[in-house]
């Protein structure tokens, strides 16, 4: 057919080259708002122009988005078609077996396999499953990396068989970096040119919450589940209702000693506070000219922890710089300026340019140093406050944050004994946990840094020495990692600086604290090595230690057996200081309770003060040379001094030789990884890799697409009632699996002993692990179960199970799950604020459905997690008003009636009928939170997966 906008189709030059686009000036001729709407609203609206094809995007659908404006009510839904997807491994391998299940679903229909195959380029890269097992050493990343394929070898097949099977399925092997800094510096293209030489900007849809970071170089693009990821890369649009726009005023300049961590946290508190969920947040004004690509993507990475779908960065001068200096070539990066320049999409706009739903502003210069913590990453506290926070802390209650300590133990230690000098770091073979004796003693004054040489490095393997104490407030893992800071050069330079001038006063850091350095990729090695920065950090621990997602994601590896039997004997409350992005509770380390974000730099500083109850703005970070104070100002580095080293990480040349190396040099474990062929997979009997039961009595018509036909959810039991914050790490598997646990149990009585475990990420691959993992957060509290005499609540994934005949039994959610769908009984689930927040996991989804949980009823949603939950048949159902669970005085007995408008209309209100136990009854009315049309239809049939086969099938 004719494009229906096809006058709107001109032509722009690059150099010497002529290139075709669909313009948005063009258009703005019919429609001249667009030229003062946002510039990422330009974007979204230039490919709803091109993909214009009459039936999955209409030329209703540009009239709407054509017509945007900033504070109209939101009822339209976008059909946005992205350039491609990516992909990180925990997320991916799911991914990858769904389609491999899909294939196999057509397989059984009499269909062509080949018929399910990814539309728009997909790229995986295997970032997640490296663990610090080993540290400190300069032989630690071999170790772990050899670690990494024994665990992974046969999801490290399974992705060899997807390369072959499918022909825009890519992957980065293991040990090139995190999949954000690996797209920023390699996959990113700028611009894309279809086959008849039309150019289109880049966009994307990422399985990790933090595929944000691309913002920073002018890319449209957001995490989404595996399940609606699945559905970009199969050719559907990613639906969403039309969004607000929040412009975000930059003025002024940072000060001297304030990072890009600073400035993020900063923006983290602020726009938490604008509760800007659901929205795109666009960044602009003078201040935001200054800051260079580095900054502008370590703040579009925390987009989900302020809550934002997106933290754009329109593409400016400096943008071009960035792809300069890493290495695209020069038709790429000509081609780039001159397609933004013609659709009048270059720059960053000053005030009053574009006209935003709403603007908050932020002077640069206001910007303090500082840490966030302990549980959340919006919780920003100023360097010079946290150890009064701390200390306020440890004795509130949980409800405000607190660790719901006697105030008396604050200052109490214990004595460690290893019983001789032995490793530290946890080896693969599980050495037994050798006895601790634990000494109690209090102290007035906090455990002071060992004293050593500037001039002696590490030794080769880290010990335990007799004579330690740990205590509260202690820092136990000190980690430079993840994707939030190891992607900035400017920081990482400034941990290389602040470890040389630590290292040469006489600092150094307490052996038994485990550092890590996890670059976002390996430039970030070679360009500390040319600086000459690298054998400081060692010096002090920090030797790299692998290259992807560690600390951040919980695979910190484990703290040697008696530095555990202490932490949990003595119910310690001890911490952990990370450069990274997350630190919601049980995240990092499951005896870890208190979690602080920091600038790579004050990792280094708080590793070696060794405690957070140590005041590093008024007190000393510990002594140096001949037991000198050494204060945090005599190692801080100036801007100067960062600012003379940048050169060493802008290095084309070296950027190009790095990636070259994915296909011509992965490495030798990558290539001795062998994988099976052909175009369907065989489903090999494995406890990593099980072809998921989605397609089980799959037809090719739908079961549920009657209209008419009651889908209602009747006589449902509860299955949990939550507070506020639930997490996707609160519901996903996620962490190490314990022996006890029903996956744990499951997987011994399947062959694999307990060292062998791995971890729920690494399992994610089978649904019979991760649906015994889904709600078994250690730290997760479900309220059905009744307070402690203390008034303290059981933590850990368990509910009471309510037989027919009225009895009660606690139990695991999995056990509970399984009795209820056996007798089959739907349940449901209560919660409160901000249900799902965290990293975008499918499983949390996933899990909730195979756990037979119908419905979720909650006073809010985090963006992903509902759009994923409609996406695996599971309804999300918003309380109205000032309704609760609380107010409704549940406890967890009763039974419930969820009846939706018959025709599912969205956002339409919905009927839920709870039945108390003494016979009493009460109907409320909540909000459907199905909230486009395409989701109605995802829902009835059964999940978007479903409706994506039948589509490819019937076509």
């Amino acid at each position: 057919m004719t494009h229906a906008f096809e006058r709107t189709r001109r032509q722009f030059r690059a150099g010497t080259r002529t290139g075709q686009f669909y313009s948005l000036p063009a258009l703005a001729e019919e429609f001249p708002n667009i030229r003062r709407m946002p510039v990422s609203m330009r974007i979204v609206l230039e490919s709803v122009l091109r993909n214009c094809d009459g039936l999955k995007v209409t030329p209703e659908h540009v009239r709407e988005v054509a017509s945007w404006k900033a504070n109209a009510a939101r009822t339209e839904e976008i059909p946005f078609v992205v350039a491609r997807v990516v992909l990180q491994d925990f997320t991916g391998v799911p991914l990858l077996a769904d389609l491999a299940a899909m294939r196999s679903a057509a397989s059984r229909l009499g269909r062509k396999p080949g018929t399910i195959e990814p539309l728009v380029p997909v790229d995986l890269v295997v970032d997640h499953s490296v663990m610090v097992d080993h540290y400190g050493t300069k032989d630690a990343l071999d170790l772990n990396m050899k670690l990494e394929f024994q665990r992974n070898k046969e999801r490290y097949e399974f992705m060899k068989w997807g390369m072959q099977a499918f022909k825009t399925f890519g992957v980065v092997p293991p040990g090139f970096g995190i999949v954000h800094q690996v797209n920023l510096e390699y996959l990113a293209r700028g611009v894309h040119k279809t086959a008849d030489g039309v150019y289109y900007p880049d966009t994307l849809v990422g399985t990790d919450s933090h595929t944000t970071m691309i913002n920073g170089v002018g890319v449209v693009a957001w995490g989404v589940g595996g399940i609606e990821a699945e559905a970009a890369m199969l050719g559907q649009p990613v639906y969403m209702l039309t969004p607000d726009v929040v412009g975000f005023e930059l003025t002024g300049r940072l000060r001297e000693g304030c990072t890009s961590t600073d400035l993020v946290l900063t923006i983290t508190e602020l726009l938490r506070k604008h509760k800007v969920v659901g929205k795109f947040v666009e960044f602009f004004g003078a201040g935001t000219r200054t800051l260079a690509v580095p900054d502008r993507a370590t703040i579009g990475n925390m987009a989900p922890e302020y809550g934002a779908t997106m933290g754009f960065f329109p593409v400016d001068e400096k943008t071009i710089e960035y792809f300069r200096g890493t290495g695209r070539d020069k038709e790429e990066i000509e081609a780039l300026e001159a397609y933004f320049r013609a659709q009048g999409l270059f720059g960053i706009p000053l005030a009053g340019e574009c006209d935003y739903s709403q603007v908050v502003k932020l002077d640069l210069g206001d910007v303090t140093p500082s840490l966030s913590g302990p549980k959340r990453p919006q919780d920003r506290i100023e360097l010079g406050k946290v150890a009064g926070t701390f200390r306020t802390l440890y004795s509130r209650p949980s409800a405000e944050n607190g660790f719901n300590m006697p105030s008396e133990t604050l200052q109490t230690r214990h004595l460690l004994h290893s019983g001789g000098e032995e490793p530290l770091d946890k080896v693969p073979a599980n050495p037994p946990v050798r006895p601790a004796a634990l000494v109690s003693e209090t102290e007035m004054e906090y455990n002071k840094p060992t004293l050593a040489s500037a001039q002696h490095e590490a030794p080769s393997t880290p010990t335990v020495r007799e004579d330690i104490t740990i205590g509260n407030g202690d820092v136990l893992i000190a980690a430079i990692t993840s994707c939030t800071n190891t992607s900035n050069p400017s920081v990482l330079l400034a941990a290389g600086l602040l470890a040389k001038k630590a290292v040469m006063a006489g600092l150094r850091v307490q052996k038994h604290i485990k550092t890590s350095l996890a670059p976002g990729s390996r430039i970030v090695t070679e360009y500390l090595q040319k600086a000459g920065l690298l054998p400081y950090l060692e010096q002090l621990g920090f030797t790299v230690a692998g290259y992807g997602c560690t600390t951040c994601i919980g695979n910190s590896g484990d703290l040697a057996p008696e530095i555990n039997e202490v932490i949990t004997k003595g119910d310690l409350v001890c911490a952990a200081v990370l450069s990274g992005n997350r630190n919601f509770e049980a995240r990092i380390h499951p005896n870890i309770k208190a979690n602080f974000l920091a600038s790579p730099p004050l990792v280094v500083a708080y590793a070696i003060a060794g405690t957070v109850l140590r005041d590093l703005m008024t007190e000393p970070v510990g002594k140096g040379h001949g037991g000198k104070d050494v204060w945090l100002g005599d190692i801080w580095p100036t801007t100067d001094e960062i600012h003379k080293l940048l050169k060493f990480a802008m290095d084309g040349k070296a950027y190009r030789n790095n990636y070259a190396k994915v296909k011509t040099e992965p490495g030798e474990l990558w290539k001795g990884i062998q994988g099976m062929s052909g175009e369907t997979y065989r489903w090999p009997t494995s406890t990593y890799i099980a072809e998921p039961p989605l397609f089980k009595g799959f037809t090719p018509q739908p079961p549920a697409n009657d209209p008419g036909q009651d889908i209602a959810v009747r006589q449902a039991r509860v299955m949990a009632l939550f507070g506020d914050s639930i997490t996707t790490d609160h519901i996903s598997p996620a962490g190490s699996i314990k022996e006890s646990s029903p996956a744990g149990k499951w997987l011994l009585a399947h062959g694999v002993q307990k060292p062998d475990f791995n971890s729920y990420g690494a399992r994610r691959g089978n649904h019979e692990v991760m649906m015994r993992g889904t709600f078994a957060n250690v730290r997760i509290k479900n309220l059905m179960l009744p307070p402690r005499a203390d008034g303290s609540r059981e933590e850990g994934g368990v509910t009471l199970y309510r037989d027919a005949q009225g009895g009660t039994e606690k139990m695991p959610i999995f056990d509970a799950a399984m009795k209820y769908m056996a007798e089959g009984r739907p349940t449901v689930i209560f919660a409160g604020e901000e249900y799902g927040t965290g990293s975008s996991r499918d499983w949390a989804a996933k899990g909730t459905q195979l756990l037979g949980i119908k419905a979720v009823v909650a006073r809010s949603f985090e963006r992903i997690h509902r759009s994923n939950l409609v996406g695996m048949g599971v309804l999300p159902l918003q309380f109205q008003g000032e309704d609760s669970w609380e107010r409704l005085g549940l406890d967890g007995s009763e039974f419930v009636d969820v009846i939706p408008d018959p025709q599912l209309r969205p956002q339409s209100d919905a009927k839920v009928a709870i039945r108390k136990a003494d016979g009493s009854t009460r109907e409320i009315t909540v909000t459907l939170r199905i909230d486009t049309a395409i989701e109605v239809q995802y829902y009835r049939h059964g999940g978007i997966l479903p409706f994506v086969l039948r589509q490819l099938l019937a076509a």
